[in-house]
């Protein structure tokens, strides 16, 4: 479920996968590589925490990536 804070909406790496539709592996590596920027904000326990916006920008990633893979083949 996602978090309010502030007025803004934030989603944890669980539910962004979850929305987006890879592993947290998957997600852990394109911010290794700099595929994607890591998430602007964490919580108290240090975990990520996405903006919406981050959200959108991932799930365009993923379908781009999706794309180029379906031209490849």
């Amino acid at each position: 479920m996602p978090l309010k804070i502030d007025g803004r909406v934030y989603y944890r790496t669980a539910e962004v996968c979850q929305v987006v539709g890879i592993g947290k592996s998957t997600l852990f590596r394109w911010i290794r590589q700099r595929i994607i920027r890591d998430a602007e904000y964490r919580d108290r326990k240090g975990w990520r925490l996405f903006t919406e916006e981050e959200l959108r920008h991932l799930k365009w990633e993923t379908n781009r990536m999706q794309t180029n893979r379906v031209a490849e083949i």
